[in-house]
C-alpha cells in the first residue's frame, strides 16, 4: 500500500482512499485514512505537523504507568493522555460544527465529534498493540478494548468514561428512543471502514441539511473511495447529481448502483429513473 503524501495533492490522497477501499482486512492505519479524508476539505495545508501529533499520542500513552496494566488502567492511560495531557474533549456546545468532523481541524481546536475522538482512541491503542474496535451502537460512537476474553466500552466523547450495560441501556434510549431495547448487535464490532464512513456521513449529513449539495457530493465521492461497493452511495450520488442538472453523471452513479444493488424495489425504482434520465439525454 502506498504511503499518503505529506503534501496535498488531490490525486495521490485518492489513490491512497482507493487503496484502503481495495484492502480486505478490518484493521486499516485509521489515524492516517481520516487525515487523508480531513485533507481534501483542507489542501493547502500540510499533513507532517498532524501526523507527529498522532504519533505522540501513541507515544506518550505507551510511558503512561497503565500501559502495562489491564483494561481499566490502559483506559486510564488513554484518558488521561488524550482529553488530559492533550486537551481533548467532545464539542457538546457546538456539535453540528462541520469542523467538528475534519480530523485536522479536531487536532488544531482539540474537540470534536464521538467518531472523531473515537479515531484518536483507536490510533493510541493499536499504537500500543491492544485490541481496540469502534461499535455499531446507533446514533453515539462508542469503542471497545479487548484483552483476552476481557472486554470493556469506552465513550471518548463523554470523558471517556467506561460504559456498563446499564448506562449502554440509557444512553440508547436516549438516542434511539425509549422504547429501543439494548440487544448485542448494538455493541458489535465493526470495521475501521465502517468508521471512516461514519465520520464521512457526518459531514454530509451535515451539509446535506444545510442546502450545501454540490459539497455533500464532494464528500460522497470520499465515501465512494473507500466503499466502492457500497450501492447506496451510488444511489445517492446519482440522486444528487440529478437535482443538481448533472445529467451525465446522475446515468453514470445510478447504472453502478444497478450494477451493485441487489433484486429488489429499489433496484426497479432506480432502473426506471434511470431509463427516464437516459431518454432526456437521447
Amino acid at each position: 500500500m502506498s504511503e499518503l503524501p505529506e503534501v496535498f495533492e488531490p490525486a495521490e490522497c485518492a489513490r491512497y482512499l482507493r487503496e484502503l477501499g481495495a484492502a480486505t482486512s478490518p484493521i486499516l492505519p485509521i489515524g492516517e485514512a481520516a487525515l487523508a479524508l480531513a485533507s481534501f476539505e483542507r489542501p493547502r495545508v500540510g499533513l507532517g505537523r498532524y501526523r507527529q501529533h498522532l504519533a505522540a499520542l501513541g507515544r506518550d500513552v505507551g510511558r503512561h504507568a497503565g500501559a502495562a496494566g489491564d483494561l481499566t488502567a490502559r483506559a486510564q492511560a488513554l484518558n488521561e493522555i488524550i482529553l488530559l495531557k492533550h486537551g481533548y474533549s467532545g464539542d457538546e456546545l457546538t456539535y453540528d460544527d462541520l469542523q467538528n468532523g475534519n480530523l485536522m481541524r479536531v487536532v488544531d481546536r482539540r474537540k470534536g465529534l464521538p467518531v472523531a475522538l473515537g479515531i484518536l482512541y483507536l490510533h493510541a491503542a493499536r499504537a500500543q498493540g491492544w485490541e481496540s474496535v469502534g461499535l455499531a451502537f446507533p446514533g453515539h460512537f462508542l469503542i471497545r478494548l479487548g484483552d483476552g476474553p476481557e472486554r470493556l466500552i469506552l465513550d471518548p466523547f463523554h470523558g471517556g468514561q467506561i460504559c456498563e450495560a446499564a448506562m449502554l441501556r440509557e444512553l440508547l434510549k436516549a438516542t434511539a428512543g425509549q422504547e429501543v431495547e439494548l440487544t448485542p448487535e448494538h455493541y458489535a464490532p465493526v470495521s475501521d471502514r465502517d468508521v471512516l464512513l461514519r465520520l464521512q456521513n457526518n459531514v454530509k449529513s451535515r451539509l446535506l441539511q444545510a442546502g450545501r449539495q454540490e459539497h455533500a457530493l464532494r464528500i460522497i465521492d470520499t465515501m465512494l473511495m473507500l466503499a466502492p461497493d457500497l450501492a447506496e452511495l451510488w444511489y445517492e450520488s446519482g440522486m444528487l447529481h440529478a437535482r443538481l442538472g448533472n445529467m451525465v453523471a446522475s446515468v453514470g452513479a445510478l447504472e453502478e448502483f444497478v450494477r451493485r444493488a441487489p433484486d429488489g424495489i429499489a433496484r426497479h425504482q432506480a432502473a426506471a429513473v434511470l431509463q427516464q434520465l437516459k431518454s432526456k439525454l437521447n
